[in-house]
C-alpha cells in the first residue's frame, strides 16, 4: 500500500492525498461505508460502485467469522469474489464487537473468550487467531487487535487496556510479518491508538503506535459516549503524533459535521453506520440540514430529497414519496434513503477534497459544519 500527500491547507490540518491498494486507489479524504456481515445493508453491490461512487467498504472479523465462517470465504477465494466488490475492503479487528459483548466475554492475557451472538458457542480471539481470520477474509486492509474501552471509564482501567493493547499489536505484527496474504494481493495493517479520554494515555498509545512504522495508522475509542469538543481535542492531540506521510484513519466517526471537523484535524479515513441506520429510520442528509421523514411536514412536499437539487444520486423521488414508502412499511424507503445518505457522504468528501486543493477547505468547513447540523 502506498500514500501519497497531494495537497494541504493553509489555515488547518485538512490534507487531500491517495491511497493505492492493489484493489485499486482511495482519494482522501474518504468515507467507507460499512458493511458488517459482507453487505452494506440494502444497498447492492452495483448501487455502492455506480450509484453511491463508494471508493472501499469495511466488513467485520467477528461477523464474518461467525458467518457466513472461514471456511466458505476460502473456498471462494476472500470476501471480494464473495460480495463481488472489486475496490479496496477494510475490516475491523472485531475488537469492538467483543467490547459491546459486556456479559458474553472475558479478558485473559491470551486474548478474549466470548459467546457467540447467535447461538452462545464459546470462541476465543487472540492477536494471532486475529490476524489469521484477516488472511482468510482478504481484506486490503486489516485492523491490529485492540480493547475499545468505555465511555466514561476510570484512568486505572484505561491505563492497563492500553499496556494490554500494545501488548496484542507486538504480537499482531509478529504474526502478520510471518505469514503471507492467502490470495494474489498484498495486505497491510493498521494499529490502533486507545487511551480513552486521558491525555496522557493517548500521547502514550500514539508514541508507541507512530514507531511501529505501519503502512496507515487508526484512532480508535471515541465516538463512544464522549462530548464531540473531547473527542476533537483528542484526535488532534494523536493526529500530531502519528506520522504525516502516512494515512489516519478515525474509527467509527461520525456525523457529517464530525467528518468535516476531523478532517480538519489532519484525519484522512473514516466510517460510521449512521448513513445506513438513520436512512433505515427515515432520517436523511441534504445539503441544508437534516430531514426526518416521518414528520408529517413532509407528507405533501413534492421536492426532491435534497431540496436544491444536488446530485448526490440520480433519484427521481420526492420526500412526499419516500415518506409514503416509509408510513406504509414499504423496504423501498430504507432503501432509498440508505443510498441516498451513502451517496451524501460521498458527495461532502469529494467536495472536501476539491476545497482543499483549491486553498478553500477552511472558509468552506466553517459555513457547512452550521448548515449540516440544521433540522429541517
Amino acid at each position: 500500500m502506498q500514500f501519497e500527500l497531494k495537497a494541504t491547507d493553509s489555515f488547518s490540518s485538512a490534507r487531500q492525498g491517495l491511497i493505492t491498494t492493489d484493489h485499486g486507489t482511495i482519494e482522501t479524504p474518504a468515507f467507507m461505508p460499512v458493511g458488517t456481515a459482507g453487505t452494506v445493508k440494502a444497498v447492492h453491490t452495483r448501487e455502492l460502485r455506480n450509484d453511491i461512487k463508494a471508493q472501499i467498504i469495511l466488513g467485520n472479523t467477528y461477523h464474518l467469522y461467525l458467518r457466513p465462517g472461514l471456511d466458505i470465504l476460502e473456498q471462494v477465494g476472500g470476501l471480494h469474489k464473495f460480495n463481488g466488490w472489486s475496490g479496496p475492503i477494510l475490516t475491523d479487528s472485531g475488537g469492538y464487537q467483543v467490547y459491546s459483548l459486556a456479559e458474553r466475554r472475558k479478558f485473559q492475557n491470551e486474548g478474549v473468550v466470548f459467546h457467540s451472538h447467535i447461538d452462545g458457542s464459546r470462541h476465543t480471539f487472540t492477536p494471532e487467531i486475529v490476524v489469521d481470520i484477516q488472511r482468510s477474509i482478504g481484506a486490503d486492509i486489516i485492523m491490529a487487535f485492540d480493547e475499545c474501552t468505555p465511555y466514561p471509564c476510570d484512568y486505572e482501567y484505561a491505563r492497563k487496556s492500553i499496556l494490554m493493547t500494545h501488548k496484542w499489536l507486538e504480537r499482531c505484527m509478529i504474526q502478520f510479518a510471518a505469514t503471507e496474504p492467502k490470495y494474489d494481493y498484498s495486505q497491510s495493517l493498521f494499529p490502533i491508538v486507545q487511551g480513552s479520554v486521558y491525555r496522557d494515555l493517548r500521547v502514550q498509545s500514539a508514541e508507541v503506535i507512530a514507531s511501529q512504522g505501519a503502512d496507515g495508522n487508526a484512532i480508535g475509542g471515541l465516538s463512544v459516549g464522549e462530548p464531540a469538543a473531547m473527542m476533537y481535542e483528542i484526535t488532534e492531540l494523536v493526529c500530531g503524533i502519528l506520522p504525516n506521510d502516512k494515512p489516519r484513519y478515525l474509527m467509527g466517526v461520525g456525523t457529517p459535521a464530525n467528518i468535516l471537523e476531523g478532517i480538519a484535524l489532519g484525519i484522512d479515513m473514516f466510517d460510521c453506520v449512521m448513513p445506513t441506520r438513520n436512512g433505515r429510520n427515515g432520517m436523511i442528509f441534504t445539503s441544508q440540514g437534516i430531514v426526518n421523514l416521518r414528520n408529517v411536514k413532509w407528507k405533501d412536499c413534492f421536492l426532491p430529497l435534497d431540496e436544491d437539487g444536488t446530485a448526490f444520486v440520480d433519484f427521481d423521488y420526492s420526500r412526499a414519496y419516500v415518506r409514503h414508502l416509509f408510513m406504509a412499511g414499504e423496504m423501498l424507503g430504507p432503501m432509498i434513503a440508505s443510498i441516498h445518505n451513502l451517496a451524501f457522504y460521498q458527495w461532502l468528501m469529494r467536495e472536501a477534497r476539491a476545497h482543499i486543493a483549491d486553498g478553500t477547505f477552511s472558509l468552506w468547513k466553517s459555513t457547512m459544519v452550521k448548515q449540516l447540523a440544521v433540522r429541517l
